[in-house]
């Protein structure tokens, strides 16, 4: 079998059995984080590692073991060239009548083909809507798709989210920048603040491209020159529309986003 095309599913560095699954589908409490592998590396590791940590001790009240965790990962991708790895953080000992009791947690790893990075510019639509705990890149995604389905049955490819005072947000599964002509905006609202958003900020101070975080207003959106979407399977990719307003193609911004993309190192897992 292709390594690179078979789904991987271990829990604490074991074959998942059954038993071990099925709590995961009764019971809807804990998070992960998603990135693309090559070659053993992750651009961004120590930032999936912090990202894990501190959901943890926030859902948990309890550390995660990220020396264990890295060892599962490595355990997963070894001998394998590009791949996607979601790690999934929850608790079989996690008291649902006493949430506030510290569980230890359990690691599942899962492995699945690399994502295609090519893909059309998607055409979105606003809806006012704004995910539980968004800081927290958790596994509660019933909002998320739903959204994008609903967007769908509109004409659109996916949802953007904007908050009840009309403050632009997030998408269903991406961050969203804008770029005015003369520098890049990401939006100041509650989010998740992805990896691969933050990765591409740094990218873009480094390759001395001017970006700011600021609020935007649904309203403002009309006024920009461009918009773009980052996430783990796809570090840049052009929005074409929101709601009414198409955007242009913008080649030379799409170039420089995708430079800044590719600065991080590959950190060894």
């Amino acid at each position: 079998m292709n390594r690179h095309a078979r789904t991987l599913v271990e829990l604490n560095g074991q074959p998942a059995g059954l038993d071990d699954l099925r709590l995961l589908a009764v019971q809807n409490y804990g998070h992960f984080t998603s990135m693309q592998v090559r070659d053993g590396g992750v651009q961004g590791l120590d930032r999936h590692l912090d990202r894990l940590q501190r959901a943890t001790q926030e859902l948990f009240a309890h550390a995660l073991d990220l020396d264990a965790t890295r060892g599962w990962m490595r355990q997963a991708v070894a001998g394998a060239g590009e791949l996607s790895l979601r790690v999934n953080v929850f608790s079989r000992r996690f008291d649902r009548e006493r949430p506030l009791t510290p569980a230890a947690p359990d690691v599942l790893v899962t492995t699945a083909p690399a994502r295609a990075s090519a893909s059309p510019p998607l055409r979105v639509g606003s809806v006012h809507y704004q995910r539980e705990a968004p800081h927290i890149k958790h596994v509660g995604t019933f909002g998320l798709f739903h959204q994008r389905r609903l967007a769908q049955s509109r004409g659109y490819d996916d949802a953007l989210f904007v908050a009840s005072d009309g403050a632009v947000s997030e998408g269903s599964i991406w961050n969203v920048g804008f770029f005015d002509g003369q520098r890049v905006i990401w939006p100041d609202a509650p989010m998740l603040e992805g990896v691969s958003m933050q990765l591409l900020q740094a990218g873009l101070r480094e390759s001395g491209v001017d970006s700011v975080v600021r609020r935007v207003d649904l309203a403002e959106v009309a006024n920009f020159r461009a918009a773009f979407f980052t996430n783990s399977g796809c570090a840049v990719q052009p929005i074409a529309a929101i709601d009414e307003k198409i955007f242009a193609a913008a080649p030379e911004l799409v170039q420089a986003l995708d430079a800044a993309a590719r600065i991080a190192p590959w950190q060894a897992i």
